[in-house]
């Protein structure tokens, strides 16, 4: 079943893109159905037979009530949906550190440090002062996600979940490019199939 679900994504990815491209307002539909498939991918693939797998469904879970909010308009559900998804990365974390961290954490940490450093000094300028102080500990956050997945697969090699990780990452960057500094359908051209590969990654990942 889970292979079913990974093509149902898929297909609603593809169908998503085509509404973002021509019909904007009926957009949420199939991205609830892309969303609700990769949750039921980890499932199917045994997730929540342990403590790993479980809390990555928690985190799958609060990513699709991010992408829930996010298909709203206005400012109070994107404030809802960042607060969905920082909390979805916060449980990631946890899910990295119940599977194991390898010795060099330190490394990917001052890597993403760096490259978080860059992103918050291009986006802030152009970010309501109202939503600096959440854009700042999103940024934090996802970027103490990324550590944890390559720290995680130092541990135990799974490409999935650093690829998943970084590929999530990247589709971040499209959604403040498109939100905050240059809007336009490129970004979810380029960021909707990276959020959504890097989704069903973690899913299958989390099967062990």
């Amino acid at each position: 079943m889970a292979w079913v679900f990974t093509a149902v994504c898929l297909s609603a990815l593809g169908v998503l893109l085509y509404f973002e491209a021509r019909r904007p307002r009926q957009r949420r539909y199939p991205k609830m159905v892309a969303s609700t498939a990769f949750v039921l991918v980890a499932v199917a693939v045994g997730a929540l037979d342990t403590t790993f797998g479980t809390i990555m469904v928690v985190g799958l879970a609060l990513s699709w009530f991010g992408d829930l909010f996010l298909a709203l308009d206005g400012r109070g559900p994107f404030v809802a949906g960042l607060v969905a998804f920082l909390l979805g990365h916060v449980a990631y974390v946890f899910a990295f550190n119940e599977r194991g961290l390898g010795d060099g954490l330190f490394i990917p940490i001052a890597g993403v440090v760096v490259l978080g450093v860059a992103i918050g000094r291009w986006l802030l300028p152009t970010v309501p002062r109202e939503l600096k102080g959440p854009v700042v500990a999103y940024i934090a956050v996802i970027s103490a996600m990324v550590a944890f997945a390559v720290s995680t697969h130092q541990f135990a090699p799974d490409w999935r979940i650093p690829a998943g990780a970084v590929a999530f990452y990247l589709s971040d960057i499209g959604v403040a490019r498109d939100r905050f500094a240059y809007p336009g359908f490129a970004n979810r051209m380029v960021g909707l199939p990276l959020y959504y590969g890097g989704q069903l990654l973690l899913a299958w990942a989390a099967g062990g």
